[in-house]
Order: structure tokens, then sequence, then C-alpha cells
């Protein structure tokens, strides 16, 4: 915590610096719920918004839910169709939710610009649902799916087209990107793979080093120069985590701290976190841990999410991971939430009325007029200058 105690006159500025690299502590916050309750949902961000969009209430949904920056919940147009089980990512100006099912598969693919303006560009051109969506360079991919190798690309024109199949037809698998690709890893095949397709900003496919264990119903994310693919499912969950450099060259860090399946994973500032999941199959006690990972691959337990769930979604927004959604136990057996938990590991500090502050990337000075409260992650520098009173950050 970062304290500045003073009570000076006249025109006379207190100065309190901040040079901070990392070590900021996590803390969970509660936003406000989903407008609807649901599982088997997908989310991803575009502009200032953070989008929960589909799911299972237990019948299909179409709801979109939006979260601004400042964690405020707004409820854009819904879904052309309703769906479970759908993908998302973004590409440019717009957030993609991709395939799914409502009874059976579905190719639609739905577009959400800056503006949460929805279109319908061209569907996919296979339907189906449980594939994964993540985006390198100027384009968005979605790859496999039930019985499924294709992969669909979206330029930033919503303009598609098909590059090479994934090297194995499989579906629940996981995608996420680093450095110059875009990575599909793990799912089932009917069988439990360990296989890589990894894509570059040409779409040119190359098959990297293989998980260290096969599995399925993971999850993915990147965080500093590493992708992540954490969890999972084959005859029992796993905690097993495998990184992968921007040159995809592949480690195995510390493990999840419980191993679990269904889980959500996503990426804010400096961590990567891994939350929820069903640490047995069929079980209808789910998880409620969250495992975050640094830049340097080292792990961290966070506070647990306020809800036991798995089959939830994660994005981020801001300073913010955000994980929403979920059910105890798949199908209408389970207890299905609206719980949105939001983490961060930021400096709040508080700036008094006529006082002055800069933190980089600014390059000039701003004064306040009134008491506010900034928000900042690390690395942070900067400084407040401040007449009296106590600046105390947390």
């Amino acid at each position: 915590m970062a304290m500045g105690d003073t009570n000076v006159g006249g025109g006379v500025f207190a100065k309190v610096d901040y040079n901070i690299t990392g070590g900021l502590a996590i803390k969970r916050e509660t936003a406000t719920s989903l407008s609807v309750a649901r599982y088997a949902l997908a989310a991803t961000s575009v502009g200032n918004y953070a989008l929960f969009g589909g799911g299972e209430t237990p019948s299909s949904s179409a709801t979109i839910d939006a979260y601004d920056t400042s964690l405020v919940r707004t409820t854009p147009t819904a879904l052309s169709v309703a769906r479970a089980n759908l993908a998302a990512t973004r590409v440019g100006n717009y957030a993609l939710f991709g395939g799914g099912n409502t009874g059976s598969s579905s190719a639609v693919v739905d577009a959400y610009d800056t503006s949460l303006v929805r279109t319908t560009p061209t569907a996919l051109s296979v339907a189906r649902n449980f594939l994964a969506a993540t985006s390198v360079g100027n384009y968005a991919l979605f790859g496999g799916g039930v019985f499924s190798a294709t992969v669909d690309a979206y330029d930033t024109s919503l303009v598609r087209t098909t590059p090479t199949a994934l090297s194995v037809a499989r579906y629940y698998l996981a995608a996420t990107s680093v450095g110059n690709y875009a990575l599909f890893g793990g799912g089932y095949t009917p069988s439990s793979s360990a296989t890589v397709d990894a894509y570059d900003t040409s779409l040119v496919r190359t098959t990297p080093t293989v998980l260290s264990v096969a599995r399925y119903f993971l999850a993915a994310t990147s965080v500093g120069n590493y992708a992540l693919f954490g969890g999972g499912r084959d005859a029992a969950s796993s905690a097993t985590v495998d990184a992968y450099d921007t040159s995809l060259v592949r480690t195995t860090p510390t493990a999840l701290s419980v191993a679990r399946a269904i889980l959500s994973a996503t990426s804010v500032g400096n961590y990567a976190y891994f939350a929820g999941g069903q640490p047995t199959a069929g079980s209808s006690t789910a998880s409620s841990t969250v495992d975050a990972y640094d830049a340097s691959l080292v792990r961290s337990t966070p506070p647990t999410m306020t809800v036991q769930r798995a089959y939830l979604a994660g994005a981020t927004i801001g300073n913010y991971a955000l994980f929403g959604g979920g059910s105890d136990a798949f199908g209408n057996t389970g207890t299905i939430t609206s719980v949105v938990d939001a983490y961060s590991a930021t400096l709040r500090i508080p700036i008094p009325a006529g006082s002055k502050h800069q933190f980089s990337p600014a390059t000039t000075e701003t004064t306040v007029g009134t008491q506010t409260t900034i928000t900042l992650s690390a690395p942070i520098s900067g400084y407040v200058k401040h007449r009296k009173g106590t600046i105390t950050a947390i």
C-alpha cells in the first residue's frame, strides 16, 4: 500500500511517487449478475465491453449481457438464434459468436461492433457445436466441433475463408493465441487427444509438440509470451498445464491446485486465470477454485469464486477478468447460476480535490476538480501531488 500524509499551505504541493512493477494482490469483486442464469455460454470482448452470449437456461438462450470497464451491465440485441455450446472471439472492431446447438448444430455467426450493434455475417461453412475460437493477426478462427476438423476464418471486414483443416477432427477442444500463432489444443476424437494445431497470421497450419497429457474439456488463455492449456479430462480430471512460447516451444509449469475439467480461462494484465470446473466426471459438486499464472508462469491461488460452478465463461474488460454463469452439474439436474465474479490485480488511488497526478503512459499532468479514485494495474509509474490529508492506495 502507498500512503502520503501532508498538510502544506499556499500553492505548495507534496508529491507521492509510485513505481510498482508487480506483486499487487489479486482481489475479487462481484459484478451485477447476468440478466438470465445460464451455463454452456460463451464470452469475449470488443471495444469497451465484455460480452456473455447464449447458453442453456436449461432451454437454449439468445441473451447477450454486456459489461463495460466500470462493470455496468446492459443487455444489447439478442443473438439471432438461441443456442448453447457455441464459441466466441473477436477480430478488429467485432465480437463474434459462432456455432452452437439448439436441438441441432448451428452454423450461425452473430457479430457485435464496438457500439454493440449486431449483424449476421456469412455462416460457418459447417454447422457444429462444442467448437473453439481464437484470433491471430487479422483473423478470427473457429475450429473443430462435433465430428469436424473444419476451420473458418473471418477477417476484419467479416469476410469468411476456409483455411487448412485441423490435423485431427475433434470437439471439446480449447483455443488461444500467442505471438504470431493461434493454437487449438486437445479435444475428443472420440478418444482424448493431445494434438495441437497452430495457425500463423497467414493462416498456414503447423503442428507443434503435442500436449503433455491427452485431454478434453480443457481451457486455454495467454499471458505474456505464453499460451496456456490447463485442466481437462481423460480417464479422470487433470491438473496439468502446458505452456507454449512465441516459438511454440512447450514447457510444463506448476499444475493447477485442483484437478478439474469444464473450467474457464481468461487473462488481464500480468495474470492468466483458470476458474471453476468439475473435479470428478458427473459430479454435482463443482469447484470454486481460481488459479492465477503470472508472465513468468508462477502460480498463485486468488480468492475462490462466490459460487462453485463448471460450464462457465470468462472474458476480460478494462482491469477485470470476468467469470459468468455456469452450473454445478450438466443438464437439468444442476443448479444454474447468473453470478459474475470479477478479478483484478490493481492499485486504487484516491485523488483529493484540487490535486494533480500523472501516470504512464500519460505525458501530461491532470488536475482533479473533485475527489476521485483512479484504478491502475502494474506496472505503475507516476505520482500524485496534493496539499493536505492522507492518500491511502489499496
